[in-house]
């Protein structure tokens, strides 16, 4: 458990970074302060002590203790070398760290820092991320947004950024909410050309395995009722497996469940992501359903998993590399003070043609 004093600091840090609290404006006094975290003033006292030694206050005699900014020019925002912070989702899995290298290898040419981040899809994590760049100072930011289809509870940190005039812009996805410049695959179109090609193949009971927490797989979703729509195809609710960030643990268990039910139905599913993709192969082999001759299935991403995986999945592509190092070139050019630039980059995706779909004969 904390120590009563670290959770009042907690508390100051984020309605500071938030702009709950802004710059000049007196906080509660040490006596309203005790009242509301039920403690002894010495353990306020400590606490403002603490934060007024890390710049976030400033006491004056007689009058009170305000808030200050000068924990900025204490951190990142003293050094000549620039800092960029990087939130992403996750830092190491799938197709991240191919992102993270385009980041980098941008950054680098311009001898910029890069400070990295990851919320593991979680909102909590992400504003201790957002807190961290804050108080550290970062001079642009680049996020992937965390739980994008969902109500986003931090947007308040990111209103602090626009504030101080600090860049930011995110990739893979964006809050709706926010007016944000972004680059992102075009997730309708992924899915879209998935199920199309699924259609070609001469398949009509097609489903899909779609992620719903997160933007893209709101998109992806949209791609495949787009494709069925164009082709007079049914939308058959039973053919479609949800699942989000809480319930990523049980989606084998559910998979498995999920196929046996559609056995007969089901020729063909699109998968959300390769990650997905590769978990129906590992499922099919289980239930004894062979791919492609009973199941044909698409993943989305071309990542590393689909190209090293015992099976050639048939996938789309995502610009990866390619995205974050645009996205740095994009945050390099704000602060180097350039105008016009892309408030929105679109990548299109390719099919890359696998093992996994096989052509059926009509009847």
């Amino acid at each position: 458990m904390k120590p009563k004093y670290q959770v009042i600091i907690d508390d100051i840090k984020s309605n500071i970074l938030s702009g709950t609290y802004s710059v000049g404006e007196q906080i509660p006094t040490e006596s309203a302060l005790q009242d509301s975290y039920n403690v002894s003033r010495q353990t306020v006292r400590k606490a403002i002590l603490e934060l007024s030694n890390e710049g976030f206050l400033r006491s004056e005699k007689g009058s009170g203790t305000y808030v200050s900014n000068l924990y900025r020019s204490r951190t990142g925002g003293n050094t000549m070398k620039k800092t960029i912070g990087v939130i992403t989702t996750y830092i190491s899995d799938y197709i991240f760290p191919s992102i993270i290298r385009g980041i980098e290898g941008r950054l680098n040419e311009d001898n910029y820092s890069l400070l990295l981040a990851s919320t593991n899809n979680d909102v909590a994590q992400e504003k201790k991320a957002l807190e961290m760049m804050l108080s550290y100072g970062v001079d642009g930011l680049i996020v992937e947004p965390t739980k994008s289809n969902l109500y986003n509870p931090n947007i308040a940190y990111y209103l602090s950024f626009k504030e101080q005039d600090v860049p930011f812009t995110m990739i893979n996805a964006f809050y709706e909410e926010l007016e944000v410049p972004f680059f992102c695959l075009d997730d309708v179109q992924s899915s879209y050309l998935a199920t199309r090609e699924l259609i070609a193949k001469g398949h009509s009971q097609i489903g899909i395995i779609a992620k719903m927490d997160d933007l893209q797989g709101k998109y992806r979703m949209k791609g495949y009722i787009k494709a069925l729509g164009e082709a007079k195809l049914r939308f058959h609710p039973e053919q479609v497996l949800s699942f989000d960030t809480a319930s990523k643990p049980n989606l084998s268990t559910n998979l498995e469940v999920f196929l046996e039910e559609n056995r007969d139905a089901l020729t063909s599913l699109v998968c959300y992501n390769d990650e997905v993709g590769l978990e129906v192969v590992h499922a099919c082999r289980k239930l004894g359903i062979s791919i492609p001759d009973e199941l044909s299935i698409i993943g989305q991403d071309n990542s590393y998993i689909a190209k090293n995986a015992n099976i050639k999945l048939t996938t789309l592509t995502h610009p990866q590399e390619q995205m974050g190092r645009d996205a740095a070139d994009w945050v390099i050019k704000k602060l180097q003070g350039k105008k016009d630039l892309p408030t929105n980059t679109y990548y299109q995706p390719v099919l890359v043609e696998g093992e996994t779909v096989k052509e059926i004969e009509l009847e």
